[in-house]
């Protein structure tokens, strides 16, 4: 896999600046390529990197250009900088080594998210039919009935008459799922802290603030649930 091995900045005549990342897949002389660059027009002002000799600091020899400022230690990202500006884009980024660190922790238990997300909904609002379900979830229904098959196999849900209408069969947590549950939401939230790890406990409150509110802006107007008539099948 291509890797960085050396960067820096570089600026031109009329003193715009640009990123410089060395990139190669092979052996490379960049104390070469770098000589080669300080025989142009631009000013270079970091030239230290994996790979790259003693003597290619701004030109070395070239005799080219004015000398190297003294700058920190070259980036080794591979992120350009300017996306760092894009609010979407951290979301994206973050958000997807959230996701598969959670996937990792609910495979361990053979579980997928939405088998979390079903069980969380239980835990919140009670028994639910299997329509309402889907519903409130945005999910087809054949897709929930398979969740909650899964999530019966294994005994963290059962499928029982509802007391307040006998007619009707509803979806609820089991005893082992209630435990199981609590037990999952500790190890997410350990994956919690080791994602905000460069956070303190105020940094991650107003996070989680503000998270919500745009998670609020974003979420769709909640459908009518869906009602069963009475007298059509459970």
């Amino acid at each position: 896999m291509e890797q960085p091995v050396v960067s820096g900045v570089v600026h031109d005549l009329s003193g715009a600046t640009f990123a410089v990342v060395g990139i190669a897949s092979m052996p490379t002389d960049w104390a070469k390529v770098f000589r080669s660059l300080a025989n142009t027009d631009l000013t270079l002002d970091s030239l230290t990197g994996a790979g790259v000799g003693g003597d290619a600091g701004a030109g070395g020899d070239a005799g080219a250009g004015p000398p190297a400022r003294t700058i920190p230690p070259p980036s080794r990202s591979m992120t350009p900088p300017s996306v760092l500006d894009l609010n979407a884009y951290l979301m994206h980024v973050i958000g997807r080594a959230a996701r598969r660190r959670l996937t990792e922790k609910l495979e361990a238990r053979g579980l997928r998210l939405w088998h979390l997300t079903v069980m969380a909904l239980l835990a919140d609002l009670g028994p639910q039919m299997k329509t309402a379900l889907a519903t409130r979830l945005s999910m087809n229904a054949s897709d929930l009935v398979k969740v909650v098959n899964d999530l019966v196999h294994v005994g963290q849900v059962d499928c029982v008459r509802d007391d307040a209408d006998r007619r009707r069969v509803v979806v609820r947590l089991t005893p082992e799922g209630e435990t199981s549950l609590r037990s999952l939401s500790a190890e997410i939230a350990r994956t919690d802290d080791e994602i905000l790890a460069p956070l303190d406990a105020g940094e991650r409150e107003q996070l989680a603030s503000l998270l919500r509110r745009v998670h609020g802006h974003l979420e769709p107007a909640p459908a009518d649930l869906a009602r069963e008539r009475p007298g059509s099948s459970p």
